[in-house]
């Protein structure tokens, strides 16, 4: 069992003496994991060759000698605690690359820790008690990439405890009950949603300086949505972790998804759940059909190299242009008109005829949002745009006539949204992509579905508002239906499949926050995506605004009025407060997001930590 020693030390008379020479301890042990933290100032003396004069300590100064590493509950996403060692004395940043190569989980960058929300207990749970898994003997490591020992890291392998805590973080754990997901935080809005992202920690300060101490309780998060050089033979415990993460987004109705998509989560759910019983630990199945799936995890997904021209075929399409701000009953009267695509425009005519001349409107998708109106059973296939405005965003519907006219179509509109042409490499990757989507949720006639299955607990596998909307002898043969177009995945084909499907709904990935914009009298909220900022008006809901990093010139932030402040191209500035969470996390979610952009597949290995702590340090950078 690990144990802890503390000193505390009052600071008398001469403060000119080494740090390492302030304390003299007689009894034979290893100190070289001790130091002094001062308790007034909040911060820990790691320089011992520094005099505590030298350190800014005087007489009388409160010093405690205490070890740097100390016991951690970590809450995992798949709900499970860890009770392991953590640095207290080290940027949290740091702290958690330590973490993630003791489970063994590549890019920590992407994860940070944050403060967990508070359960709501009832009085019969209050005895009731969490399983923890112990790894405080599991001894630290340096090294990124660990050894491996029977498909596991060689210090997971000393101890079938130690062996068993590996097979949690690395296998698919089993549905939840209704229970456990009633009991968890659910938020019902957006201003719900912006609570949670204030207990993020500051990467650049340590944990004993943020209040966190011994044995206190942490969850660790995929904090940035960009999931870079994803390798299932190598991120067994981080694809899981992910996975975990994203269902658990789904089922708390974090993200929103239609009754179709719901199913189609539900079926992979099912299905990962029947394959992780039998999945053996350090296993990797399914890998000869893995290698399109990978592409679409990357945020700048590769297609395949095509030497020809990529013509979009002219089309007629429904078209609606509803008022900005719409209110939510307002009916849409669509109009048939000739539409061309051309770099990242919509032109649109009245009739083909006219499409030789100028045409009606361009619509210049650079910067927009681009969001499905789908629902297979009804055929109706409808892409809605949100299009940059100079007093906003023009809200735009496109009503296609089929699947193929709509995933060609939709992959264009997202690909012109990120200011990218039809002649990028991965527009046939996005439109393969998107019809295969459509095709796992199209009932399958052809195969005889079961209308019941004893061991299918659909309750678990939909969110709470879809159990409440329907019976469970009505869920049942809808989740078997969407199963059959998923049932010949392997594991790791249907975890990739899942977080692929996860990553193309609309809200993926943004994390929102309460803020006041300069010239404002009212709060708003401010969503924070890998590749753009999105304002939205509180009252409504509506998107607002958007404006995309690579547009963006410079930011800052002004410390003693707690206010950041962006410039972008075309003389735009903006500058907001932060009403709820702290502007040093909006501030390093922005740099964060800018570091993730710079990684590449030929420095994958090497991180470059004080670039990211002059992206998000502040003030505080190092």
């Amino acid at each position: 069992m690990f144990s802890s020693v503390m000193f505390i030390i009052t600071v008398q008379g001469n403060v000119s003496t080494n740090m390492y020479k302030v304390v003299t301890l007689q009894e034979r042990q290893d100190w070289s994991d001790h130091a002094l933290w001062w308790e007034q100032k909040q911060q820990w003396l790691l320089k011992t060759s520094w005099t505590l004069d030298k350190c800014g300590v005087h007489a009388d100064a409160r010093l405690i000698f205490s070890t740097q590493h100390k016991p951690l509950r970590l809450g995992l996403p798949n709900g499970v605690i860890l009770r392991l060692r953590a640095s207290f004395s080290i940027p949290v940043f740091r702290t958690v690359q330590g973490i993630c190569r003791v489970l063994n989980i590549r890019h920590p960058e992407e994860l940070s820790l944050l403060r967990p929300v508070e359960e709501k207990k009832k009085k019969k749970d209050k005895n009731s008690t969490e399983d923890e898994y112990d790894l405080t003997n599991v001894p630290l490591t340096s090294v990124s990439v660990p050894t491996l020992y029977d498909g596991m890291p060689a210090h997971f392998a000393d101890s079938p405890k130690t062996e068993a805590a590996y097979k949690m973080l690395s296998v698919c754990q089993p549905s939840p009950s209704p229970e456990s997901v009633a009991k968890l935080y659910r938020p019902a809005s957006k201003v719900d949603k912006t609570h949670i992202h204030t207990r993020w920690l500051d990467s650049s300060r340590s944990l004993m300086q943020q209040g966190i101490q011994e044995n206190d309780k942490l969850w660790l998060r995929f904090k940035y949505y960009t999931f870079h050089d994803v390798e299932p033979k190598y991120d067994a415990v981080r694809l899981t972790q992910l996975y975990e993460q994203a269902r658990w987004a789904i089922l708390l109705e974090d993200n929103d998804c239609t009754e179709e998509e719901m199913m189609l989560f539900g079926a992979l759910q099912y299905h990962i759940g029947k394959l992780s019983l039998s999945q053996e630990v350090g296993s990797c199945q399914g890998m000869e059909d893995l290698e399109s799936a990978l592409k679409s995890l990357e945020v700048k997904m590769v297609g395949e190299n095509n030497s020809t021209d990529i013509n979009l075929c002219c089309l007629y399409f429904y078209f609606c242009v509803l008022p900005f701000r719409p209110r939510r009953l307002t009916l849409r009267d669509y109009k048939q008109y000739w539409f061309k695509f051309q770099d990242t425009s919509i032109f649109y005519y009245k009739s083909k005829e006219d499409s030789y001349g100028e045409p009606i409107q361009q619509l210049n998708l650079k910067g927009g949002e681009v969001t499905p109106d789908v629902n297979i059973a009804g055929q109706k296939f409808c892409i809605r745009l949100l299009i940059p405005v100079p007093e906003g965003m023009n809200e735009v519907y496109l009503r296609c006539e089929n699947e193929k006219q709509y995933a060609e179509w939709m992959a264009a509109c997202k690909l012109a949204s990120k200011g990218l042409t039809l002649l990028d490499s991965s527009y046939r990757t996005e439109v393969k992509n998107i019809q295969t989507f459509l095709s796992m949720q199209r009932s399958n006639s052809s195969a005889s579905t079961p209308q019941t299955d004893e061991s299918i607990n659909t309750q678990s596998l939909v969110s709470p508002r879809y159990n409440k909307k329907y019976k469970v002898k009505q869920l049942t043969p809808r989740i078997l239906e969407a199963y059959q177009n998923v049932a010949d995945l392997s594991l790791t084909a249907a975890i990739l499949k899942f977080l692929q499907i996860w990553q193309s709904l609309p809200d993926f990935g943004i994390s929102y926050f309460m803020v006041r914009f300069k010239g404002s009298r009212k709060d708003e909220v401010l969503g924070i995506a890998n590749n753009r900022l999105i304002r939205i008006d509180l009252g409504v809901g509506d998107v607002v605004k958007t404006w995309r990093y690579n547009n963006m010139r410079q930011w800052n932030v002004n410390w003693d009025i707690r206010q950041v402040a962006i410039e972008f191209d075309g003389n735009i500035n903006i500058a907001f407060g932060c009403t709820t969470a702290d502007c040093k996390i909006v501030h390093e979610y922005i740099g964060g997001y800018i570091f993730m952009s710079t990684r590449s597949r030929e420095t994958s290995d090497t991180l470059n930590e004080e670039l990211f702590h002059k992206l998000t340090g502040g003030h505080n950078a190092l």
